[in-house]
């Protein structure tokens, strides 16, 4: 795995921006010396330097542009102020007269013909020259993609731009393509361009008109948020000027630039933009007409001015109480509204809030009955405790990132580190300097500009935000970037997605957010801490109340505003060449035998991943060399990186929650895909009231770290580190690379491999050490703290904290450091609890009865206490165990309450476990209502837990002994190599939809670890087994694989017609699978092109991913839904609860309640009807009947309706057996 994957997963699931790898804390410890470490090192720093050396070479003589072919149609340059005939060309569409309409505002025909001739006269001018090269350059970023191309070398390549076309929508997968003179991108098919030959094909794209749009609103909410209304303003009607634009401009752009007017009380204007946005065929929506009564009231318009528009507010089918419940609102603007409606209407009231919506899903019915609610559980601080843990949690997310020490030992201080730190804090300072002059400089040169240039179009996005902030952004990637390099496209959309983060943060300050958020909050505690009142209301419900008690003030969900890939792509890109270009660094500065020129720190040099040419930025050896002798021991992180130091700020819809200001999204999707939050946001929001409630009541539980624990995780850290503990060893513990003699060109194949696996080796080391330094370094920050994980979820409806690094979803080191805030008493079986609990971490004795497992755990009494009082110096029997940082936790905790007084009175921290047994199988055979299969995942009664593994790997055996017995040689060999360890991941994943192909390579990998199997039979047995594998859970799960292969072949019809799957969990969360077609764009971005794969719900759908992933998607949306169920009855019983998917925790003392609602919550689940009902909801969306539906379409439906009306048989299975089965979860 490269370097840059792994720095990549480093970051995150979803997406999670974090602040990358600090690599100036890349350290070596070791007891090698320093002849020995140069010498280790030698080689791959000369080969280092003379790899820069020539980048750096081909980077000075690389400003020719590749030539571009479309299988061998060439394709002319476009000039770029030709922008019109580029995307659209041929006859001109006529532009409309501007015509009265009769509710409208342009009651005149003169009017009407002055307004056409304003409009004339101002295009003309803009045309010409723009008085503001903002509005003027802010055009071409709707056109300024390069055609698709793939990367193809050629050694001679003619120097001819690339034509432009209208931006189509980035999501996924960064891919580059170099812009060297040495490559020749084509496009895939002759039909791709043939397309590029039409584009007013193109604009008829969804895709495109999707960018476009989400474009001309990102420009616009720049202008309006820097205050230039009258750029706004004539950006908006030079819009109108393309026919290719045009068709995306809708009322919303509109609202947009009204808006700006509003808060000047310019009406004028906004009456002007009435008729104008009604002379275009378009009709102003409400928050139209709030806009203009907020104008009217900052301006104290007369009474007949204000009647006129509620007058046409009322003649479109509005009603006034709907400008105050459906309207968003900033900082004054509702009292205006309120001001204006009340000149003409004296006694008008604001409409009472809404009463709120009960949920009628049946299976929480009991849940939201005010005749069972309970007193909310409060936390164990006072009032005054939370609001000062809510303005820590405020400053740290006002800065936007904060600075901690790394755990990482640090070295005596010696001279030659002492001169390193102020030497570069000299150079930072000078850095810094020579940044903030080259961003001016840059942003002076886009405002001359008359003409437009690929660049000017982010004048308004430098703007956003005060000088130094970018700066600062600049500075951090430069500080974090790593030795061996970084992928320029990643470091372009980190830069990018930095400004756009903090440009939110702005606007909520602007709006007045912040300030009312920090109102409601003060009253919000009132129903978790310990010194109020207690209150019947779940999270959501009193937020929402003391939103409605507060009144006016501005709205705390912002309309969206999201930018396009491809601004934060081409923001990134400028902000890197500022840096690339201002960073110097004298190049005797660490041997004064050298010249004192001048040198860059960065270089923009090339790698190769797969077939993809990959820019990489890489510093100087000089640079990285002067960051090591300095060894800084600080780590900087995002603040949105960091557990919460108060309670999270409830989720109340789609677009609200988490953190005080940090933008966070309900749900975790690729970026620039839109598609998952327009489906939240339409879904009623009484339906998503449950799932809102269960991540409002994971993210509310409260931790706090286990000190002792990781004291003795952060000696093992500084000392070398021990891979069987998953401690990573330094980089000093790395292998060392073999002598390399002469020059590379001599150098033996076997010689270069062997230096790739050492450099290999060592990347991946460094990756896991930092993985490690990071977690460590963030729970020692937050040792002596009480904190809180914000959770949303991925698209399936699993749930995942939102901080990336540190939390509970972490390995075995992670969880054995965390442990509960809240304590409560062990009770009588508590200790009983934590015992069992620590032999289910050893993997020792999984198929014996829990009664023997306590038992066992009371036999090694002494080892235990053994290795809590002497972890690293006693007979270290925890050490061998499957999850040994845990189980040292577990022996630590019983000792001490084994040695209380009353260990049943005994405060406990710590959390117990409870996992479910091939929880995937658990949700099929329940289901399918599969007899045989229930009884082999525990969800029948038994003595002893059931072995799924064991029982598939014995009915494998069987099939073997049959083909021996026949003659077959591969069942022969395979006599005595048939064993449960050798089948458990095959059958694991089968749920999960593992292929013939996956399964087979599963298994010949297992094979391969057993030493004694002969390995000329590896692919014939894999082959053979795989294939046994399948047959065996076809029969000990017929119905299992009857409804796998239902969801399956639904989903293959359902792409097929041209529709992506979409479904809704019995908890009322809708789901739709994000697979499609990727189509490669190349966005030309100056230093160099990117690559970049579309793949967005205007492609086709992904046939082969959505039919594979259907099965196990919704088997996870299952098991999510069986989770919040738990989570939220748990929260009725008054239990602490967490989960990491399908394994639940609680306290010791409440783990048998835990177990009986888990139980229950699965019978009532599987109670319902959900094969059934998937089946009629896909019958209703797919397959209803439609008058204009061709032949094929209704061959098509009529194919699908046979599928989904022939819902799979269901077996015997009595589910109310799982309420007796000890195993199902334990």
């Amino acid at each position: 795995m490269s370097l840059l994957r792994l720095r990549a997963v480093l970051r995150g699931p979803g997406g999670l921006r974090g602040p990358g790898i600090p690599w100036r804390i890349f350290r070596s410890y070791s007891s090698a010396s320093t002849k020995e470490k140069a010498n280790r090192n030698g080689t791959c720093e000369r080969t280092e330097l003379l790899e820069v050396l020539k980048a750096r070479a081909k980077q000075l003589q690389g400003s020719n542009v590749p030539e571009v072919t479309v299988n061998k149609v060439e394709l002319t340059a476009l000039d770029n102020d030709k922008y019109q005939e580029a995307v659209a060309p041929g006859p001109r569409e006529k532009q409309p007269v501007p015509r009265a309409q009769g509710d409208g505002l342009a009651q005149s025909s003169t009017w009407a013909k002055k307004l056409q001739k304003e409009m004339y006269v101002e295009q003309l001018k803009m045309k010409q020259e723009l008085p503001s090269a903002a509005s003027q350059l802010a055009l071409e970023s709707q056109a300024k993609l390069e055609v698709s191309t793939e990367t193809k070398a050629k050694p001679k390549a003619k120097s001819m731009k690339s034509p432009k076309i209208p931006e189509k929508k980035a999501a996924i997968a960064w891919n580059q393509s170099s812009g060297s003179p040495h490559t020749k991108p084509t496009v895939v098919g002759m039909k791709e361009a043939v397309e590029l030959k039409r584009p007013q094909s193109m604009a008829r794209d969804r895709n495109n008109q999707q960018v476009l749009q989400q474009t001309v609103q990102s420009n616009l909410e720049c202008f309006v948020y820097l205050q230039q209304s009258e750029e706004a303003e004539r950006y908006l009607l030079l819009c109108h000027s393309s026919p290719v634009r045009k068709k995306v401009i809708d009322v919303g752009a509109y609202n947009i630039v009204m808006r700006s007017w509003a808060r000047k009380g310019c009406l004028n204007r906004i009456d002007r933009l009435f008729s104008i946005l009604e002379s275009y065929g378009l009709r102003p929506n409400l928050e139209s007409f709030a806009v203009a009564l907020e104008c009217m009231g900052r301006n104290q318009s007369s009474p007949k001015a204000i009647l006129r528009y509620l007058q046409q507010l009322n003649s479109n089918g509005f009603h006034v109480d709907e400008l105050f419940q459906k309207c968003l609102f900033e900082e004054d603007g509702k009292e205006m509204v309120l001001w204006a409606i009340r000149t003409v209407q004296p006694n008008y009231r604001l409409p009472p809030p809404p009463s709120p919506e009960i949920c009628k899903s049946s299976l929480l019915q009991d849940f939201y009955s005010r005749e069972t609610m309970v007193s909310y559980p409060k936390l164990d601080f006072s009032t005054k405790e939370l609001q000062e843990r809510f303005q820590q949690q405020l400053e740290m997310e006002l800065k936007t990132t904060i600075t901690i020490e790394s755990v990482e030992a640090a070295k005596p201080l010696t001279p030659q580190a002492v001169k390193a730190r102020e030497l570069l804090g000299t150079l930072r300072s000078q850095w810094h300097d020579a940044i903030l002059q080259s961003l001016q400089n840059s942003k002076r040169s886009m405002a001359r500009l008359k003409r437009m240039s690929k660049y000017s179009v982010l004048y308004p996005y430098l703007c956003l935000l005060p000088d130094e902030e970018y700066v600062d952004i600049m500075m951090q990637i430069l500080n974090d970037l790593s030795p061996q390099g970084e992928s320029l496209a990643v470091l372009a959309r980190e830069l990018g997605s930095k400004v756009y983060d903090r440009f939110i943060i702005q606007r909520k300050l602007h709006s007045g957010q912040l300030e009312k958020v920090q109102k409601v909050y003060e009253n919000y505690i009132q129903l978790l801490a310990k010194d109020s009142q207690p209150k019947q209301y779940l999270p959501r419900e009193y937020w929402d109340k003391m939103v409605a008690e507060a009144g006016f003030g501005p709205s705390l969900n912002l309309r969206n505003c999201s930018w396009p890939c491809a601004h934060l792509l081409r923001l990134g890109m400028h902000m890197l060449e500022l840096l690339v270009k201002s960073v110097k660094v004298p190049r005797n500065i660490l041997n004064r035998r050298l010249s004192s020129k001048p040198i860059p720190v960065l270089y923009h040099v090339y790698s190769f991943y797969s077939n993809w040419q990959v820019g990489l930025i890489k510093p100087h050896p000089i640079f990285s060399q002067l960051v090591s002798n300095a060894a800084e021991a600080t780590l900087t992180f995002s603040s949105s990186a960091m557990p919460m130091l108060c309670p999270p700020v409830p989720w109340t819809s789609p677009s609200f929650g988490a953190f005080v200001l940090n933008n966070t999204k309900l749900m975790r999707f690729m970026d620039d895909t839109s598609y998952h939050q327009l489906l939240l946001e339409q879904c009623p929001l009484v339906n998503l009231h449950p799932v809102l409630d269960a991540l409002n009541q994971l993210g509310n539980c409260a931790w706090k770290i286990n000190q002792p624990v990781l004291d003795i995780i952060i000696s093992i850290f500084n000392n070398k580190g021990d891979e069987k503990l998953d401690i990573p060893p330094p980089l000093s513990e790395a292998p060392k690379p073999p002598t390399a003699p002469g020059h590379s060109s001599t150098w033996s194949k076997s010689l270069k491999h062997e230096l790739f696996l050492c450099k290999k080796k060592t990347a991946e080391m460094h990756s896991l050490r930092m993985d490690a330094l990071y977690k460590l370094s963030i729970a020692n920050y937050v040792r002596d703290k009480v904190f809180w994980f914000p959770h949303n979820m991925d698209f399936r409806g699993r749930t995942y904290p939102c901080p990336p690094y540190f939390n509970h979803l972490g390995n075995d080191v992670t969880r054995a450091i965390l442990l509960f805030a809240e304590g409560r008493p062990l009770g009588p079986k508590g200790l009983d609890w934590l015992k069992i609990h620590l032999i289910n971490l050893t993997g020792l004795k999984k198929k014996n009865a829990l009664q023997e497992r306590l038992e066992y755990a009371n036999e090694i009494m002494e080892d235990i206490l053994d290795s809590a009082d002497h972890p690293l110096t006693g007979r270290k029997w925890w050490m061998n165990t499957d999850e040994p940082w845990q189980a040292l936790a577990c022996c630590m905790e019983i000792a001490k309450a084994s040695r209380s007084p009353d260990p049943a009175a005994y405060i406990s921290h710590f959390p117990v476990h409870q996992d479910g047994s091939c929880n995937g199988l658990q949700h099929y055979a329940a289901l399918g209502r599969d007899l045989s299969g229930a009884a082999s995942v525990n969800l029948v009664p038994s003595g002893l837990p059931q072995d799924v593994y064991s029982a598939v790997a014995q009915q494998v055996e069987e099939f073997r002994k049959k083909d021996a017995e026949r003659g077959v040689k591969i069942a022969q060999v395979l006599q005595g190599f048939i064993s449960r360890k050798v089948v458990k991941q095959t059958v694991m994943t089968v749920v999960y939809g593992v292929t013939r192909y996956g399964g087979r390579l599963q298994i010949e990998k297992r094979l391969k670890e057993i030493d004694e199997f002969p390995e000329e039979y590896l692919w014939e047995a894999s082959h053979y087994l795989v294939k046994q594998v399948f047959n065996g859970i076809k029969e000990m799960f017929s119905a299992t694989r009857d409804i796998q292969n239902w969801l399956t072949e639904s989903a293959k019809l359902i792409a097929q017609s041209g529709r992506t799957v979409e479904w809704v969990t019995p908890l009322g969360l809708p789901i739709i699978q994000p697979y499609y077609r990727s189509r490669v764009t190349v966005l030309d971005c100056g230093m160099q092109r990117l690559s970049v794969k579309n793949s967005n719900n205007s492609q086709k759908p992904d046939t082969v991913k959505q039919k594979n992933a259907f099965p196990p998607n919704f088997i996870h949306s299952l098991d999510s839904t069986h989770m919040m169920l738990t989570a939220l009855h748990c929260l009725r019983k008054g239990l602490t609860f967490v989960s990491v998917h399908d394994c639940y925790w609680t306290h010791a003392l409440t783990v048998d309640v835990m177990n009986q609602v888990c139980r229950q919550q699965f019978v009532a689940l599987h109670s319902e009807k959900i094969l059934q009902d998937l089946s009629e909801f896909m019958l209703e969306k797919y397959c209803s009947s439609s008058g204009s539906s061709t032949e094929p379409i209704a061959h098509w439906q009529k194919r699908l309706m046979e599928q989904l009306s022939n819902v799979p048989r269901t077996g015997e299975f009595n589910l109310n057996q799982v309420m007796d089965s000890t195993y199902f979860f334990s």
